[in-house]
């Protein structure tokens, strides 16, 4: 994404057909499995499918530049390793221009390699950047207590 920029429901002007637009957000989306560093990026323009705009298709034309630089990038899981469980979260306070809702990233590494991560916009409107990063920190505390679990069950202890 470009810096500074906020993308509205309302910027530029609407697309004739949005089907190309929805297909080409649809395949992103499936991208973000293996490529977590656009996640942020796609979730903003995904928001936009009921009517997308030329503005909103440039943005998306930026992700595919910018997927074309760095086509050597992906995840990596090696099978040796320790097992520590180690998160991060962020937030981002009111960035929704049209609703003023704040977006939480977060992510779960294990054994040093990203195993769960998110971006989601959050749930009600927070009143201050405090109240963001704490909703942002109870999202990835819920996930490391579930991914424990999980663990535990299959018998690897971290």
């Amino acid at each position: 994404m470009e810096l500074n920029v906020k993308l509205g429901k309302d910027s530029g002007m609407p697309l004739k057909d949005g089907s190309r637009y929805r297909s080409l957000v649809g395949s992103l989306i499936y991208l973000t499995h293996t490529r977590p560093d656009i996640s942020y990026a796609v979730h903003i323009i995904s928001q936009f499918m009921f009517a997308p705009t030329d503005v909103h298709l440039h943005a998306a034309h930026r992700i595919l530049r910018y997927l074309q630089g760095t086509c050597t990038i992906g995840l990596y899981f090696p099978s040796t390793g320790t097992f520590d469980l180690a998160a991060y979260s962020d937030s981002n306070y009111a960035g929704c221009i049209n609703t003023r809702r704040s977006t939480t990233s977060w992510g779960v590494r294990m054994a040093g390699y990203f195993v769960s991560c998110r971006c989601k916009k959050q749930d009600k409107v927070s009143k201050s950047s405090m109240e963001a990063e704490y909703r942002a920190m109870s999202d990835v505390s819920s996930e490391l207590i579930w991914l424990r679990h999980l663990l535990a069950d299959l018998d690897v202890h971290c």
